[in-house]
């Protein structure tokens, strides 16, 4: 019988690449263990992508800088913040973000999808992920991922994110239009990160997704065989400890600086 093919999105496969015990208590262990508290940087972050989406389902008409309140007042998740006041400042500057993101936005331009899933099977993965946008420029599509953390981004981050790499190959092969640059909007500093993939870049991101997948279905086994699933899913102690959902769960994550739900937006850090 042929292997069945390994179920993933980029974010799984990252969560592995991240730490592995972190993917065990993602999607391994059920019951799941508890996670901690929501952190207010993913508030806000979800916040803004949402308020964006629901600009674009407007008719371009009604594409104006004033719906702007309104749509991220209706988005807005107040999850993870210290105190009002916290989560009055963080909803002023999400809305100075978003006004000053779409005045560079055409209210004319219809993108290909917005908050598309995109899906591709290959001889080991099925798989799929939603893109913040898909552009078209001229003959060819265009991957574009909103960011709103506090650091700021460069090419080579465009160029190193497996997620923006599979969501072109993927995008590629759905609309069977040429996918090759991957564009990630950093909305506090204005600025756009891009890189331009070549076939053999988008393959090489392919083949170690591939990679890692095999060693996630290697290490399940393994568990399922009975070995230590802690053995099978090691940890991989580093700065990511402290803003880690199962920190409080993990031992290794136990012993990393605590970090409260809404560290994340401070800007002072």
């Amino acid at each position: 019988m042929p292997e069945r093919l390994f179920v993933c999105t980029p974010s799984k496969l990252a969560a592995y690449e991240d730490c592995p015990r972190r993917y065990r208590y993602s999607y391994v262990d059920r019951p799941a263990p508890a996670k901690g508290p929501a952190w207010a940087h993913n508030s806000l972050g979800a916040s803004v992508h949402t308020a964006l989406r629901s600009w674009y389902a407007l008719s371009p008409d009604k594409r104006q800088p004033e719906v702007l309140v309104r749509l991220l007042r209706a988005t807005w998740v107040s999850e993870g913040y210290r105190d009002g006041e916290q989560e009055r400042a963080a909803f002023a500057r999400a809305l100075a973000w978003l006004e000053h993101y779409i005045g560079g936005l055409d209210p004319l331009d219809e993108p290909v999808g917005v908050e598309r899933v995109v899906a591709v099977k290959t001889a080991t993965l099925a798989l799929s992920g939603r893109v913040d946008r898909i552009d078209r420029r001229g003959d060819e599509l265009v991957i574009v991922d909103y960011k709103t953390g506090r650091a700021g981004l460069s090419d080579d981050d465009a160029r190193g994110s497996r997620a923006l790499a599979l969501y072109a190959y993927s995008a590629e092969r759905v609309f069977r239009r040429r996918c090759r640059r991957v564009e990630l909007h950093h909305l506090p500093t204005e600025t756009v990160s891009a890189h331009e993939h070549t076939e053999e870049s988008l393959a090489r991101h392919l083949s170690r997704a591939e990679a890692a997948a095999r060693d996630i279905v290697a290490a399940e086994r393994a568990v399922a065989d009975g070995d230590d699933p802690d053995q099978a899913f090691p940890t991989a102690p580093g700065s990511l400890c402290s803003w880690c959902d199962f920190r409080r769960t993990c031992p290794a994550g136990a012993e990393a600086p605590t970090r409260e739900p809404w560290a994340g937006v401070l800007r002072d850090g």
